[in-house]
């Protein structure tokens, strides 16, 4: 089964630690698109971003979306499902 490469990340609680290393073992499988719906989506996101970019030297590109509290998860998997140029699925992934 091939591996996702479009994740949506359904955030209950918030930002967590673990966060660091999904973020690694993504970027090793090649992710790339990760949304992000729910409690703070936005620092969230922007986590991954530093994640991806290290420090600079070898950058990793992934696409990603920080949805308000107006959008809900569907919102979400919807925008994720509608991203033609990377191909498969969407996952769901609960932090």
């Amino acid at each position: 089964m091939a591996r996702p490469r479009k994740i949506v990340i359904h955030s209950l609680r918030g930002f967590r630690p673990e966060l660091t290393g999904m973020v690694r073992d993504w970027m090793r499988d090649g992710v790339q698109y990760v949304g992000v719906v729910g409690r703070e989506a936005a620092r969230i996101e922007d986590a991954i971003d530093d994640l991806c970019v290290g420090d600079g030297t070898e950058p990793y590109f992934m696409l990603t979306a920080a949805h308000d509290d107006t959008e809900t998860l569907e919102d979400a998997v919807f925008l994720a499902e509608q991203i033609s140029t990377i191909p498969g699925s969407v996952a769901v992934v609960k932090l």
